[in-house]
């Protein structure tokens, strides 16, 4: 299913199937400057390319290697498509990676990048590293017309939910919201919740929210508190996404996340 809707100069994409919306997702790609910024999840592939045959487009930028955002890159690169991809974004999208059984379910397969994919640069569109949801994490900058698109730095004020430290660093996410709000954006456009009201307001927000939680985690480590009962107390236990992904992105995670990191600031503090 392709939903289109026009803000502007901007036009968001979202896709979604059956599937993806009853694990209650969907997905955009945003059509700007005659660039789109990600490709949606395998799954939609045949729509997204329907739609660019009659909507011919000067290149693409992946900003990053998730199910739901390079899962067309080989389509587009096949169709002689230009694509920006940040060398730690291809690498992964060139390399198989075990997935488990409720991204295959949402998302579909997750095609490799085989083809070669020609290089693209648009000279008004900044691509700048976020690095933190994942650790080949971009967001596009527009400065002209002060429009942040930011792939998944956003998704909500609350997200207490995490992948394991080797694919995810909740502290780094604080660092890049931190960087996104110096832009000072008059637009941010959400992956997932397309155009957002007041969105430096929802970005300080999070900010504020992730700071005030890890804070309330780090405390609790240093009290000697073990990660179940962190858990509990600070982000009202377990939800129903951690046990289907098999804690593959939980709030057990998230806990442990924080921890992982807390010993490294620590080791850092008493050299």
């Amino acid at each position: 299913m392709l939903d289109v809707t026009v803000h502007d100069d901007v036009q968001r994409l979202s896709f979604s199937t059956w599937r993806s919306r009853r694990a209650g997702y969907s997905v955009s790609v945003f059509a700007v400057r005659g660039v789109l910024i990600d490709s949606a999840f395998d799954d939609v592939g045949p729509e997204l390319m329907a739609w660019i045959a009659t909507n011919p487009v000067d290149g693409a930028i992946i900003t990053h290697a998730h199910d739901d955002h390079a899962g067309n890159a080989e389509r587009l690169a096949r169709a002689g498509v230009p694509l920006h991809v940040a060398a730690d974004t291809e690498a992964l999208m060139r390399t198989p990676e075990p997935r488990g059984l409720y991204r295959r379910w949402t998302w579909g397969d997750k095609p490799l990048l085989r083809s070669v994919a020609k290089p693209f640069d648009h000279p008004a569109l900044n691509v700048m590293p976020a690095r933190g949801h994942s650790h080949d994490h971009h967001v596009v900058w527009d400065p002209d017309r002060e429009t942040l698109f930011a792939a998944d730095l956003f998704l909500s004020v609350k997200v207490r939910v995490a992948h394991p430290i080797d694919r995810e660093d909740v502290r780094m996410q604080v660092d890049a919201l931190r960087a996104a709000l110096t832009l000072r954006p008059a637009r941010v456009f959400d992956a997932h919740r397309g155009l957002l009201a007041d969105g430096c307001g929802l970005l300080r927000a999070k900010t504020q929210w992730m700071e005030d939680t890890i804070g309330r985690i780090d405390r609790r480590i240093d009290q000697g508190w073990n990660d179940r009962a962190i858990m509990r107390d600070v982000l009202g236990g377990e939800q129903l996404l951690g046990y289907v992904s098999f804690n593959d992105y939980s709030r057990r995670n998230f806990v442990a996340n924080v921890r992982q990191t807390h010993a490294r600031l620590n080791a850092r503090a008493a050299r």
